[in-house]
């Protein structure tokens, strides 16, 4: 994955089939069902079949997400991450779940994004 990188590139919405169709129809986006086990949500692909963006139902652990588009940058360790956020003036708006996942954080502008552990380490 590689840290700092951008990793993923996702919107969650309540009405995801709904957006599907609207980024499929807007910027000629393909969408690929991904399955969530009782419902799907969507990658989104390019022209070349590229995987490009996610659009998320806000359900289960996404539930609490806002409607907006969410960054996801790889960092080496969360917790340490977390622990700079809120030094340097930041708010961690969403903890990792349980099994680790990833975080929502704020910057001291007011954007937000979400950090999740680099899996190289």
């Amino acid at each position: 994955m590689g840290a700092g990188k951008i990793v993923g590139f996702d919107l969650t919405v309540a009405d995801a089939p709904a957006i599907r169709d609207f980024y499929a129809a807007v910027v000629g986006w393909r969408p690929e069902p991904l399955s969530m086990g009782d419902y799907d949500d969507y990658l989104m692909l390019s022209a070349d079949g590229t995987p490009v963006a996610g659009v998320c139902h806000a359900r289960g652990g996404n539930a609490d997400l806002a409607p907006r588009w969410l960054t996801y940058l790889a960092v080496p360790d969360l917790a340490e991450s977390l622990r700079q956020v809120v030094e340097l003036g930041g708010t961690v708006l969403r903890e990792p779940g349980p099994d680790g996942g990833f975080a929502v954080v704020q910057d001291p502008a007011g954007a937000v994004l979400a950090l999740m552990p680099d899996p190289a380490g």
